[in-house]
């Protein structure tokens, strides 16, 4: 696949320190994204952690065995380095009383042979936009989530809930921790976006769709993105990665049977 790549990280209108951490090896079509949180500059240490060791360690995996792996291969080394990163973070956060409860969000995407194996853990999101129409393809790991899921409140309500960064999943809080991954088909035209809640928390989907549909360039949109995030109040830190799948580049070959005796 012959990837587009846009990818930034603002402080915001509101705070004076970034907690957001990115990181992009194109040679692998590997994308992190972390968003921090703790005490301090805890939260900035955990997403740096976070985003380094993942792109140093999976890039180096993916450069060296990639090639000839299985998805089922892939994610394994995803869950291996997701691992270890959390282990990191979770002794520093024990062995530095000014770490202590430090952890971090965190989005990671591998692009290979029409496909898109990604992972996510926390409130920062993937969205998948194709055709005009923006679909988000991570679900929160978040107590607004669960109340929306089990019917307690609607989507509507939760936009105005004053529960909205409170995860239920991070890197580094505890010893271990679950990776969710999932497989995308991925097609020529796809522009696939992952971001911090300072974007998603700032726009809606459809305004976040207008902006992509506006702007050919993939750097154009990008800022757009974080310009609009930031004149709907800019609260948080921002952090955005856009990847985009050139047309034409047709997904893998699928194998064809006939049917019949």
């Amino acid at each position: 696949m012959s990837l587009e790549y846009f990818h930034a990280v603002d402080t915001g209108r509101a705070r004076s320190n970034n907690e957001d951490s990115i990181a992009v090896d194109e040679a692998n079509a590997l994308a992190v994204l972390a968003d921090g949180m703790g005490g301090y500059n805890a939260g900035e240490v955990a997403s740096s952690m976070a985003t380094s060791f993942i792109k140093s360690e999976l890039g180096r995996w993916l450069a060296e065995a990639a090639h000839g792996a299985s998805d089922l291969e892939v994610r394994r080394a995803m869950d291996i380095c997701v691992d270890n990163a959390n282990r990191a973070i979770f002794n520093a956060a024990n062995a530095n009383p000014q770490y202590a409860g430090m952890g971090t969000t965190l989005v990671v995407a591998v692009f290979r042979e029409g496909q898109l194996r990604l992972g996510h853990v926390g409130d920062s999101r993937a969205y998948r936009w194709r055709g005009g129409q923006l679909a988000q393809i991570t679900r929160d790991h978040s107590l607004l989530q669960e109340q929306i899921d089990a019917g307690l409140i609607t989507p509507e309500q939760a936009a105005f809930s004053a529960n909205k960064n409170l995860v239920t999943r991070a890197v580094g809080v505890e010893d271990t921790v679950l990776l969710e991954t999932h497989l995308h088909e991925v097609q020529p035209g796809d522009v696939y976006m992952m971001c911090s809640d300072g974007l998603s928390d700032m726009l809606d989907d459809s305004m976040m769709s207008r902006l992509l549909q506006m702007h050919d360039s993939l750097q154009e949109a990008g800022r757009a993105l974080i310009d609009a995030a930031n004149d709907a109040g800019g609260k948080d830190n921002i952090a955005l990665i856009l990847v985009r799948v050139a047309k034409g580049q047709a997904g893998a070959a699928r194998p064809w049977w006939k049917f019949g005796r």
